[in-house]
């Protein structure tokens, strides 16, 4: 597969190519208006991308709305509501964007990948904020910590679904309920594990029949959780997911003997009332004891990527194992180990793939996790993902619906004006092969996917017709 660079250069585009941009904004919001019920609405979610697409330094809502509108109070309130406490459904918009994902980058070897991405926060107010650990910090912080779904394929990436994740006490402490009515936190809203929220966007994506895939990925979060795995098997989907060091396998398949009580007489321990291990039978075994078993013949030298620095290589070694569930033998999976070739850093992924699948094909996808990671940059350093100033469960999730449209608008582009011809930008290459984001320091800054230029002399450029915007 051919090498693809890192970055891609910016658009220089001129005048024309510049109300070519507002013309494709108005068309693809055209999509998703109908969605919403009433034509306030339909106009304000229409500002609201603008805004996420303008280059603001920062894109909460009221230096969006005096950006795009003027400085009148009652145009901020009015943005802060259609986005708190607006009365349009999520799911809809982000049903259709599905299918235009698949129209634009749709394949059927695609993937599902899920992650969690979280946001520093002040104050206790906003809904599901809590001292946990916060990914952005690198440390427990006060924040709210959200779970995402992003899609992969040969053609591009983007985000596909959100869940704010309500850590326990939330949801279950009577001494939140306060809060989670001032939040609008739904009442029949129960206590869910950031696995229980990525298999519930797997599925929801699945059930709609809109988008094509093939694979599931995730970190060890998801890995290590065998109900998530078990979920994301039931529907047919194959997942490639790291677990832990310490988790388990069976190397063969053990004996299991079937409970020998029929309850009567004096009852027995645990082992009689419940499946077991035969006696005799070998314990599983550690994921660091299978890897220190293998002879240096079962290792290969792998590609797990092209970047334009070079392929980048890993030794890998792939067994057929029992994976274990409920501490007895579960189902045949791949046991699939990575080792760095400089620092000998070793990482573990299970799989339910066909045993078919070539070890090549796993190796891959091994690397393939980047995509979600270069999302949720893209989303926080250009499209003001993190920028939000509301406190409101629906709030939150609306914020991230109209994150993901813009992000959206921006794979778009960048497809239509690679195939246009004229414009200076450069292929952005098959994802699966991209040197990842993955690779850059914490903190580093990323290049824009899009970024606009006069032809002639740099100016500021926006979205938006020039014209100051009036409610309708």
């Amino acid at each position: 597969m051919a090498s693809t660079v890192e970055t891609v250069p910016e658009l220089k585009l001129n005048s024309r190519d510049i109300q070519g941009l507002a013309d494709e904004l108005e068309r693809y919001h055209s999509i998703y208006s109908p969605l919403f019920a009433r034509r306030e609405q339909r106009h304000w979610a229409k500002l609201y991308l603008q805004g996420l697409l303008s280059d603001l330094p920062r894109k909460s809502i009221e230096p969006m709305a005096l950006e795009l509108i003027g400085p009148r109070t009652t145009h901020v309130r009015t943005l802060q509501q259609f986005i708190s406490i607006g009365a349009w459904e999520d799911r809809p918009i982000l049903q259709r964007h599905w299918s235009e994902v698949d129209s634009l980058l749709g394949e059927e070897d695609a993937a599902l990948i899920v992650d969690g991405s979280d946001f520093p926060k002040q104050g206790k107010a906003s809904v599901g904020v809590k001292r946990q650990h916060c990914g952005e910090l690198g440390k427990k912080a006060n924040c709210q910590a959200g779970v995402f779904l992003a899609y992969c394929s040969t053609k591009g990436y983007t985000l596909l679904d959100s869940r704010l994740y309500l850590p326990e006490d939330w949801a279950t402490d009577e001494e939140f309920a306060r809060r989670r009515r001032r939040c609008g936190v739904p009442e029949a809203m129960s206590f869910k594990t950031k696995p229980e929220l990525g298999a519930e966007m797997v599925e929801a994506v699945h059930a709609s029949g809109r988008l094509r895939c093939r694979w599931v990925l995730g970190d060890a979060a998801f890995g290590h959780d065998t109900k998530f795995l078990e979920r994301i098997d039931s529907i047919g989907l194959w997942y490639l997911a790291e677990v832990q060091h310490s988790d388990r396998v069976w190397l063969n398949r053990p004996k299991v003997v079937a409970p020998n009580w029929e309850g009567r007489g004096k009852k027995p321990g645990p082992k009689q009332t419940r499946p077991h291990l035969a006696p005799g039978e070998a314990k599983a075994q550690t994921v660091t004891v299978v890897a220190d078993q293998l002879a240096s013949h079962q290792w290969q030298l792998l590609t797990i990527k092209e970047g334009s620095k070079g392929p980048q290589k890993a030794e890998f070694a792939a067994l057929r194992v029992v994976a274990v569930r409920d501490h007895l033998p579960g189902p045949d999976v791949w046991l699939v180990l990575r080792r760095n070739i400089e620092t000998g850093e070793l990482k573990a992924y299970v799989s339910n793939a066909g045993a078919d699948v070539p070890l090549e094909r796993l190796a891959r996808l091994s690397g393939m996790r980047w995509p979600i990671e270069t999302c949720f940059e893209d989303g926080k350093q250009l499209l003001g993902m993190g920028d939000y100033e509301v406190r409101s469960w629906r709030g939150w999730h609306h914020h991230m619906t109209m994150v993901i449209l813009a992000h959206m608008f921006l794979v778009r582009m960048k497809l239509k004006l690679k195939k246009s011809g004229g414009l200076d930008i450069a292929a952005s290459g098959n994802p699966l092969e991209r040197n990842p984001a993955e690779t850059r320091g914490r903190g580093e800054k990323i290049d824009r996917p899009v970024k606009i230029h006069a032809a002639t002399k740099p100016r500021r450029v926006h979205l938006t017709p020039q014209a100051p915007h009036r409610c309708l």
